[in-house]
């Protein structure tokens, strides 16, 4: 299989994935895994720049609510994206350090799926608000500190940050449309994290053909979703989040009979 082949393969994986909660990261740990590409300082890099891609793709569809709700909106996505950046700074490369392997991402996308299959029936029944710009920014603070979870292999940020929604009350398609958003300056401030780790080795990260690999990765990425938004918002509208916590779990089964006859 070419190179470039398995760059277009990641980019749709990381575009399929980024906004579902069932965690891009370890899916594209995995892909990279089965498709034979051997870890490097460019791979690891690679996995979190294609992810600019994805997240492009939310101002482009959410132009019109990023730029007509006022400044409020960005001021409760401030307050989300906060804990991120004291505890990704403090606690993210020891997290990383500590949960690792594959059995550890298998362990996560069972646990993650059995949550979702179960967050609805645990809530208990209450109003809950459509509107993002209705989040006070207490509660967009505590958002962001589930959002911190899926520092954790394995656990999906958009996932995380979707419960973190329902359980301070918003509904399906609120939480995962502010998923969306806060995804912005997260993986804007995770992209730029790693580009400062690796400050001194762009020699190495951005060779020519470097530079095609994450272009292919990152342009394949934006369109495919594209299409995973729009899909997944009307999807939850009408169905919750139990869909996604089967699969995780017939995933993370899977993995684990791999892991166990390789």
């Amino acid at each position: 299989m070419t190179e470039i082949l398995k760059t277009i393969i990641l980019g749709l994986v990381e575009g399929l994935t980024e906004f579902l909660p069932v965690s891009s990261t370890a899916h594209l740990i995995v892909s990279e895994n089965l498709l034979g590409i051997e870890n490097s300082k460019f791979l690891n890099f690679f996995t979190v720049f294609v992810q600019l891609g994805a997240i492009a793709a939310v101002p482009f569809l959410y132009f019109k609510r990023l730029f007509a709700s006022g400044l409020s909106i960005y001021y409760t996505i401030i307050a989300s994206f906060i804990p991120a950046v004291i505890l990704g700074v403090l606690l993210d490369d020891f997290l990383e350090a500590l949960f690792q392997g594959y059995w550890f991402i298998a362990g996560s996308w069972i646990v993650g799926g059995f949550i979702l299959i179960r967050i609805d029936a645990w809530l208990p029944s209450k109003a809950v608000s459509t509107e993002i710009i209705a989040i006070s920014y207490l509660k967009a603070f505590k958002i962001g500190l589930f959002q911190c979870i899926a520092m954790i292999p394995g656990v999906s940020r958009s996932g995380a940050t979707i419960v973190g929604g329902r359980v301070l009350g918003l509904s399906h398609s609120a939480a995962v449309e502010y998923s969306f958003l806060l995804g912005i300056p997260t993986i804007l401030g995770a992209c730029a994290k790693k580009l400062l780790d690796y400050r001194h080795d762009f020699d190495v990260l951005f060779t020519k053909e470097h530079i095609q690999f994450l272009g292919i990765g990152t342009v394949i990425s934006f369109i495919v979703a594209l299409l995973t938004i729009h899909w997944m918002v009307g999807f939850v509208k009408k169905h919750g989040f139990k869909l996604f916590g089967y699969y995780r779990i017939i995933v993370g089964l899977l993995l684990s009979v791999y892991l166990w006859m390789s």
